[in-house]
């Protein structure tokens, strides 16, 4: 995990702002929980419990909280989930979230739980256990089937966005995490599935790139290799989401 003084400022920062909004928890997943963080490249991946409703005033404090750590280096990496005691459970319910410098409403998926109940970094409060449901072996597979059929497979066949770093890396990485999940029950970093990716049948030089990117030195993608790259990866991913999801649902 690569992780200095600028992570560990924003962290800080954020902690200390959020006091006054009474929180009863605050915690970390992802990348930072499970230890593959790499500072400038991963998400801060947040949640917090605050101790009451979230109401229009909740709101509006919470966006002026972000917009004061606006300066910190990192800030547009940090992503941050508001639960209360009373909205922690359902994997369904939408929950104020700032993420991608803007305040919306979205799940608190069951892969993002479990990662909380498994290897969750308690950065203050309560621990995920005492306020949060956990997620059971035969809710996690259904999500991750259903993500892997419903979101990924009908973008594979968009082809506009896979000249995009983002969506090579996350579609691959996704995939390969999915697969372990449903046979195995577990989850894996993003490094773990990298490694696992070449025994999936996945294009060895998209892979080496990926990794390049993550933790290397990650340079400039061409146009021709950005075009190639996306082909390459939406040959692969198609067929083999297709052949996961039909052994598993």
């Amino acid at each position: 995990m690569t992780r200095s003084g600028a992570t560990d400022r924003l962290l800080d920062r954020f902690l200390t702002e959020l006091r006054g909004l009474t929180p009863v928890a605050a915690w970390a997943h992802g990348s930072l929980g499970g230890g593959d963080y790499q500072e400038g490249r991963s998400d801060l991946d947040l949640i917090v419990v605050l101790d009451g409703t979230i109401t229009a005033r909740t709101v509006w404090r919470v966006a002026l909280l972000h917009a004061r750590l606006r300066t910190e280096p990192l800030v547009a990496k940090l992503h941050c989930t508001y639960l209360t005691p009373a909205t922690a459970a359902g994997a369904e319910r939408r929950h104020l979230t700032w993420a991608h410098q803007r305040l919306f409403k979205r799940t608190v998926t069951p892969v993002t739980r479990r990662e909380l109940h498994t290897f969750g970094l308690v950065l203050s409060g309560q621990p995920p256990e005492q306020l949060l449901p956990p997620v059971t072996d035969d809710e996690l597979a259904e999500f991750v089937a259903r993500d892997q059929r419903d979101f990924w497979r009908p973008q594979v066949d968009r082809s506009a966005d896979w000249t995009q770093d983002v969506w090579v890396d996350l579609g691959l990485v996704t995939h390969a995490r999915a697969a372990v999940t449903l046979r195995e029950g577990r989850l894996i970093t993003k490094r773990e599935a990298l490694g696992l990716l070449p025994g999936l049948g996945a294009p060895v030089e998209v892979v080496q790139d990926v990794r390049r990117r993550r933790y290397e030195e990650p340079g400039a993608t061409g146009r021709e290799w950005a075009a190639r790259r996306g082909q390459l990866t939406r040959d692969y991913l198609g067929p083999a989401i297709d052949r996961l999801v039909a052994a598993y649902t």
